[in-house]
């Protein structure tokens, strides 16, 4: 087993003394891996990334980053890159001065590597960081995280304002990076469907609370949609978790959490059901809008 990077345990955020953003969460993250730290808006994702990187102190509970604990600790922090969402800078500083100063910041920079960067994301170096678009600070912030090459590189949102084109140079530069420079690397984003292929294990939060906490290829199995003539798909669906019902006409279309066998499969065909994958992104869905339900329902009791 490889040498764990981050250890969460038990981890508490509370503010005010009855808002709860972070609930006793706990989970470790290994050295060279890609993880996706998941879920909705407002689910408590830039918390834990908060406290993890010292920025925030937690109401209870630990933080370990490289075995130690992260809080003005020169040692650790020099071996993290955390590209928040939105990130400030100041307005007279130029591009140019961003990565002199991340040069000087980060110990393993590579200064060749990042003015391949900036070409690749069309950057223009003289240019100050107030008049660029939205989309430009993004890739700033993309330049930084991959040529800083740190033990351990956040991105929070990163890619806000990018087309698709920039966010696909985006994650083949982090693939190929990655391959040859291996460290470990937590993406925390809506966009679930297009980083997917990419992560090697996921971390998906709600609610304030860890929900998942699996390797990437074992989620993929995990749901499946079947479709069919209504009698003979609730026979089938019997005792199954079902995420989410749809009825139309005499036909029902179900989401089942699960994994599907050989033998069910069989089963479904001779009912003359259909059986589709579901994509990670519309798993989560399925589990944070069930989560959220849950929720509401225990505010009203």
């Amino acid at each position: 087993m490889m040498k764990p990077i981050i250890e969460v345990s038990g981890l508490t955020k509370t503010y005010r003394g009855d808002q709860t953003a972070v609930e006793n969460v706990s989970f470790s993250l290994e050295e060279g891996k890609i993880y996706g730290l998941l879920g909705r808006n407002g689910a408590g994702k830039t918390t834990i990334m908060n406290m993890i990187t010292a920025r925030l102190f937690p109401t209870s509970g630990s933080v370990n980053v490289f075995g130690e604990h992260p809080h003005e600790n020169k040692n650790v922090l020099s071996k993290v890159c955390f590209i928040k969402e939105a990130q400030k800078y100041p307005d007279h500083f130029r591009i140019k001065d961003i990565l002199d100063i991340s040069s000087q910041t980060f110990p393993n920079w590579d200064t060749d590597y990042a003015d391949s960067l900036m070409k690749d994301f069309r950057l223009p170096l003289k240019r100050r960081m107030k008049k660029l678009s939205r989309g430009m600070r993004s890739s700033v912030g993309i330049v930084i995280g991959l040529a800083s090459r740190a033990e351990l590189t956040i991105f929070d949102e990163p890619y806000l304002g990018l087309d698709a084109v920039a966010r696909n140079i985006f994650y083949d530069r982090l693939l190929e990076d990655y391959t040859n420079h291996p460290r470990t690397v937590v993406l925390s984003t809506h966009l679930i469907d297009e980083v997917s292929k990419i992560l090697e294990h996921v971390l998906v939060i709600d609610n304030g609370k860890l929900i998942i906490n699996e390797e990437a290829e074992e989620i993929r199995g995990k749901a499946f949609t079947v479709v069919g003539p209504s009698l003979k798909a609730e026979s089938f669906l019997t005792g199954m978790k079902v995420l989410k019902r749809e009825n139309l006409g005499g036909f029902v279309s179900a989401t089942v959490y699960g994994s599907l066998s050989s033998a069910m499969r069989k089963e479904a065909e001779e009912r003359g059901l259909e059986i589709a994958p579901v994509s990670l992104q519309q798993l989560i869905v399925h589990l944070t809008s069930e989560s959220e339900e849950s929720h509401k329902e225990a505010k009203a009791l």
